[in-house]
């Protein structure tokens, strides 16, 4: 039943960012969302946890607010979680389509 849960908000917050490029940003709604539901945290203890307004908490899951690293680390903690960022090598077709779109943004 939590990963229904966790499918069905992952898909609310693709439809909201649905125009944008944030597969980064669907990751991390992704991540908040699993690691509240699997602890069985509500987004009010949560929100007591971190002091973070449970609206705030809603919106970063719906996908209709983008967290700073700051918010990240509170949430990280909230959830007795670590935040760990990584860059990772893309492969030839998204440093292609990468690179269309630098060009397209000099212009």
């Amino acid at each position: 039943m939590a990963d229904r849960r966790v499918e069905e908000r992952l898909e609310e917050a693709k439809r909201a960012l649905k125009e944008k490029n944030c597969q980064p940003e669907t990751e991390v709604i992704r991540a908040i969302l699993e690691a509240r539901i699997e602890q069985n945290i509500t987004q009010k203890e949560l929100a007591r946890r971190t002091g973070i307004d449970q609206g705030d908490i809603s919106k970063l899951e719906y996908g209709a607010r983008n967290p700073s690293l700051k918010l990240l680390k509170r949430l990280a903690k909230g959830l007795n979680m670590k935040l760990k960022i990584e860059f990772v090598p893309m492969d030839e077709d998204e440093i292609e389509e990468n690179m269309k779109s630098l060009e397209n943004n000099s212009k």
